[in-house]
């Protein structure tokens, strides 16, 4: 879908880096291996968008950090298109809003890294989740996002332990008592 709009694959790659997760920070020769592309072209890329504001940057050492500015005014109308476009709205829709007993649902793997991947990778959260509706319900979301959807329960009391050593970003929660960042 974005790619119609935006003909520039690494400029798309930069997008989903930065604007999936806002936690996301990387420098240049770590985005050369990740993407797979050359360095030029993703320092062209980097500078147009620290240019317009869109990214914020850093030197740590002799590195210089890219993160998306999540200040500016566009920055939540990006973040809603590319998890439009990877179809995590729909994940949410079709999972943890119709399901009992849960409290959050996390997206893990390398979507909550910021790089594109034919497989979704969920955590939810909660106690006594009915195994076989969040079957039914990832079964009709894959058909419509065209993507693999891989999931694990785990127990609220469980989380803090879980989620400390694994890269997440919270997508859905309908807890108070889990923090938004």
């Amino acid at each position: 879908m974005l790619e119609a709009l935006i003909t520039s694959k690494t400029r798309i790659k930069i997008l989903l880096k930065f604007f999936l997760n806002k936690t996301n920070k990387s420098y240049l020769r770590s985005m050369e291996q990740e993407f797979g592309e050359s360095s030029n072209a993703i320092r062209i890329e980097l500078n147009r968008f620290e240019k317009a504001g869109l990214l914020k940057s850093y030197f740590d050492g002799n590195k210089k950090y890219f993160q998306a500015n999540t200040e500016h005014p566009l920055f939540n109308d990006i973040n809603s298109i590319i998890l439009k476009m990877v179809g995590i709205d729909t994940i949410i829709e079709n999972i943890a809003q119709r399901l009992k007993n849960v409290d959050a649902a996390y997206l893990s793997g390398n979507f909550a890294q910021g790089i594109d991947s034919k497989i979704i990778d969920i955590i939810l959260i909660g106690n006594q989740i009915d195994s076989n509706l969040i079957n039914n319900y990832i079964n009709k979301a894959e058909k419509i996002i065209d993507r693999k959807i891989r999931y694990i329960t785990i127990q609220k009391e469980e989380m803090n332990d879980y989620l400390k050593n694994t890269p997440t970003l919270l997508i859905w929660t309908n807890d108070q008592s889990i923090p938004k960042e």
